[in-house]
């Protein structure tokens, strides 16, 4: 039997990082803190809300999902892992969304962005303020961007 996601050390740690980046960029917290670090990385992973984040590549790859977003984006865990982020939006609507993670790149969150997206079967949903925010690693380093919202509408 594998290992559930949450219980993998890399996702224990990857979570860590989403909740501290969120606590030191928007002062406040992601999930009740008061949590071991695999209790924060179940809590996460299970949380009402959706939670995606990405790397740093040049077209950036798709690295955690919580349960909520892989049921909106209709897709596994494997294939989450697989996919380039930008794909998580129609091409029509992917211009919007690069400004919008530009704009956190430089000033570190955004907690009122809504936007279109589109799941792996093409059922299209609008997501509703949105915080996207920078993440970085316990050295200060850049490691991608996370994003989360717990307000959506089938389309």
């Amino acid at each position: 039997m594998s290992v559930p996601v949450w219980k993998q050390p890399e996702i224990i740690c990857w979570s860590q990082i989403l909740a501290e980046s969120f606590k030191q960029l928007l002062g406040k917290e992601l999930i009740d803190p008061l949590s071991t670090p695999e209790q924060l990385a179940k809590d996460l992973f299970y949380a009402p809300f959706a939670l995606v984040s990405h790397g740093t590549q040049a077209d950036p790859i798709l690295n955690y999902g919580n349960q909520k977003a892989l049921q909106l984006w209709s897709t596994s865990w494997e294939e989450l892992i697989q996919t380039p982020s930008r794909l998580t939006a129609e091409p029509v609507n992917r211009a919007t969304r690069a400004a919008a993670l530009e704009q956190v790149a430089k000033q570190g969150y955004i907690d009122n962005y809504q936007g279109v997206r589109i799941s792996r079967t093409g059922q299209r949903f609008l997501i509703k303020t949105t915080t996207i925010w920078n993440l970085h690693d316990d050295s200060g380093q850049k490691c991608g961007q996370a994003a989360t919202f717990s307000d959506w509408k089938w389309l």
